[in-house]
């Protein structure tokens, strides 16, 4: 991601030339941030969400005049970044971004405690499709292809995140609907699977379609399916898996961000509304579309709040469908 996200609250009108330091700052709360924001991701470096959480920083950075950095914490499935997160202090110095897959951590209990009492939702900065990716040798070319050529022995694939997290458990999904018998290698993000899919290691690899645009043009994977419900607009011309047969599955993502509980809530409340002005700057939406992703719904913190609620019910009942076990 570039730096060049700059006075997002004001550079809409020619006025922008006049906008001043404390315009910028105006949504920020008295005394905060005192010192750099951290924000924690739970994957390698080259994934997705470390795009978007640049974007996102650089926004804070921009709008705020403090520095907001990226720290990577890979492992055990997102648990290493959330146990990080979940120890700090709640002053709003400290931001995990995760994606849908909490939900799955929290109806798994992945952690030793309650991730809805250990964290306030702030914001859902954008929501992309997954990408099924396949080695450039792969004799399939479809999805019909694909599930008649794991018919004799199971396929590999690899994604991000571990065993019950958002690419295993969809991909079990992906399974059941359609026939397609798969076996799942988990890796620390999407960048090490795919680089694996490049090396011939495995033979398809499921990625966020921000990360999986840069890999198809590369021309060292093919992609076999949008996994959303209609086409990326970085790859127009990658068929959805619903346009090759297959009823009842999308799989999805949104990149979420999450502070320790009790942060005060005029800090929440102002990250909300400085990253989704941000997020859905024309400047930002264009490099979002650009690279198979789009800015997420507008919502308060109560109303996304609200939102994981419902969405987590669904999420316990889908578990229970797939009979996972977490060791």
């Amino acid at each position: 991601m570039n730096s060049t996200i700059r006075k997002l609250a004001c550079w809409l009108t020619p006025a922008a030339l006049a906008c001043s330091a404390a315009a910028l700052a105006q949504d920020k709360p008295g005394g905060y941030p005192a010192r750099p924001i951290r924000i924690i991701i739970t994957v390698a470096p080259g994934a997705g969400a470390d795009f978007v959480a640049r974007g996102a920083a650089q926004i804070l950075t921009d709008r705020w005049g403090q520095n907001a950095v990226v720290d990577s914490r890979p492992g055990g499935g997102g648990v290493v970044g959330v146990e990080t997160a979940a120890k700090a202090a709640p002053d709003g110095h400290t931001i995990l971004q995760y994606g849908d897959a909490m939900l799955l951590m929290a109806a798994f209990k992945r952690v030793p405690f309650d991730v809805f009492k250990a964290f306030d939702p702030v914001v859902a900065l954008s929501a992309q499709p997954y990408v099924l990716l396949a080695h450039v040798n792969l004799p399939a070319k479809s999805i019909k292809e694909l599930v008649a050529l794991s018919a004799s022995k199971p396929l590999t694939y690899g994604g991000g995140g571990g065993i019950g997290a958002t690419v295993h458990v969809g991909m079990e999904r992906f399974a059941k609907v359609s026939g397609v018998k798969l076996k799942y290698i988990a890796y620390k993000g999407s960048a090490p699977a795919i680089l694996a899919l490049m090396g011939g290691e495995i033979n398809m690899a499921t990625s966020s379609a921000m990360a999986a645009t840069a890999a198809i043009r590369s021309g060292k994977v093919r992609g076999l399916a949008t996994l959303g419900p209609k086409r990326a607009a970085s790859l127009p011309d990658l068929p959805t898996i619903g346009e090759q047969g297959v009823s009842g599955f999308t799989l999805t993502n949104r990149y979420n961000w999450w502070v320790p509980a009790g942060t005060p809530r005029a800090i929440t409340a102002a990250l909300n509304r400085t990253i989704i002005d941000g997020m859905h700057s024309p400047q930002m939406v264009q490099r979002l579309l650009a690279d198979g992703s789009q800015p997420a719904e507008r919502m308060t913190p109560e109303q996304f709040k609200a939102a994981l609620a419902r969405e987590y019910v669904e999420v316990e009942q889908q578990v229970k469908r797939l009979n996972i076990k977490i060791e």
